[in-house]
């Protein structure tokens, strides 16, 4: 599904409920606490606090896809269309970092866009 689809698909889902999109702030405060949930997610798992005995396993997954979640209603709300973003930013990091790492010996000269 491409950035696109699931603008739509969260907008057609949140566009049936009168409350619609949250106001900026409050949809930016759901983004934090989601950001704390995966942060503490990837804590447990590779970090030094680990989780009790009764604590369940979490999904990374699931806490990534919470993120793009909030993030889409952001976008959809500010009439911001992602995939022309993330173009644009792609662009931005493929121009400034192009000598930024060391390649690895298989690697292209360049990352070649999709529709190269």
């Amino acid at each position: 599904m491409s950035l696109t689809d699931c603008q739509r698909r969260v907008d057609a889902w949140i566009s049936q409920f009168e409350a619609g999109y949250f106001p900026p702030l409050t949809t930016l405060c759901r983004l934090s606490e989601e950001v704390g949930e995966l942060a503490r997610e990837v804590n447990h798992r590779f970090g030094q606090k680990t989780k009790k005995a009764e604590e369940p396993e979490g999904d990374l997954a699931m806490e990534m896809a919470d993120i793009l979640f909030v993030l889409i209603c952001m976008a959809n709300r500010e009439g911001i269309d992602l995939t022309a973003a993330f173009d644009r930013m792609m662009a931005k990091v493929e121009h400034r970092d192009t000598a930024r790492w060391a390649r690895k010996a298989d690697a292209p000269d360049r990352p070649r866009s999709p529709e190269e």
